[in-house]
């Protein structure tokens, strides 16, 4: 074989595949950016599925809005909302003049809810954590409302039973405590609310 066999065999193994031009990495470095960037996005409402239970994100309906609240007439003092979401629940709250906290694990929907109470002019009234609902200790409330699946509304139950203080009264949404007898029911169907006084059933 030649000197210049030899550099032309050489050159074609060492020659690359293909080869991007500028635009073809642009391209490629933007999909890349995107992917990445829906992966944080998406990734705190995915994993909710992967716990035990799933609370999802399911916006209240006007209906389930208006029994809540029926529910918490002649009521005062503090409301916590378990898996607060879009922060609607302690938002309409703070302007019935309760101090409202929200508990929400999505890190987008606590920053969701806190931009909605400061364009309402409801951050005084208002808190937002993000934190684990079995992990916060719900003693300090006198009203709760919660949002749940049926398969959690038993240890829920239990929760509630351990850390409430004998005046809080649990609105339950969708779903009713299992073990528990309601001081009162509004509403029917998908849009029924469960009153319950856990330290009096």
């Amino acid at each position: 074989m030649s000197e210049y066999e030899a550099l032309h065999l050489e050159s074609a193994v060492n020659k690359p595949i293909f080869h991007l031009s500028f635009t073809g990495k642009i391209l490629v470095g933007f999909t890349g950016g995107v992917a990445f960037g829906l992966t944080v996005i998406c990734t705190p409402f995915v994993t909710p599925a992967l716990r035990k239970f799933c609370l999802p994100y399911v916006p209240a309906t006007t209906e389930q809005l208006s029994n809540i609240f029926q529910a918490l007439k002649g009521r005062q003092g503090t409301l916590l909302d378990l898996g607060s979401g879009d922060g609607r629940i302690v938002i309409e709250a703070a302007k019935n003049k309760f101090k409202s906290d929200g508990v929400e694990l999505n890190p987008w929907l606590v920053l969701y809810s806190k931009f909605n109470a400061f364009k309402s002019g409801q951050t005084r009234l208002t808190q937002f954590y993000r934190k684990d609902l079995w992990k916060y200790n719900v003693g300090k409330y006198d009203n709760i409302v919660i949002f749940g699946v049926e398969q959690m509304m038993a240890d829920l139950e239990k929760k509630f039973i351990k850390e409430c203080k004998p005046e809080c009264n649990v609105i339950a949404c969708r779903f009713p405590l299992p073990n528990l007898t309601p001081i009162k029911t509004i509403g029917h169907g998908i849009d029924t609310v469960w009153i319950y006084n856990v330290k009096e059933t």
